[in-house]
């Protein structure tokens, strides 16, 4: 089951690198198979197709995709701990 979870920013960021990696696959400074596969995880839960893509790329290389997934949860929790404490400053303790 796929979990949507739609966002406009997500979409720019998962775009942009696709494109980064389309471009990547043609020039030979930029890795473009990581931008496609960092776009893929981008948008992994805003469509469909991307879904799929990611799911073809965990079962390609199981360990990366999990290593990613963590470190995307690691900075999830780091910006909602620096959410907090900012408000606890800005605002005081509530």
């Amino acid at each position: 089951m796929i979990e949507y979870r739609p966002s406009l920013g997500r979409k720019v960021f998962g775009w942009s690198l696709l494109g980064l990696g389309a471009l990547g696959s043609v020039l030979p400074v930029l890795q473009g198979a990581l931008f496609i596969a960092l776009g893929l995880f981008v948008l992994r839960h805003q469509y469909r197709w991307a879904h799929r893509g990611m799911a073809w790329a965990q079962a390609r290389w199981p360990r990366q995709v999990a290593a990613v997934e963590a470190l995307e949860a690691r900075l999830v929790d780091r910006v909602r701990h620096w959410r907090r404490r900012l408000r606890s400053l800005l605002f005081g303790r509530a």
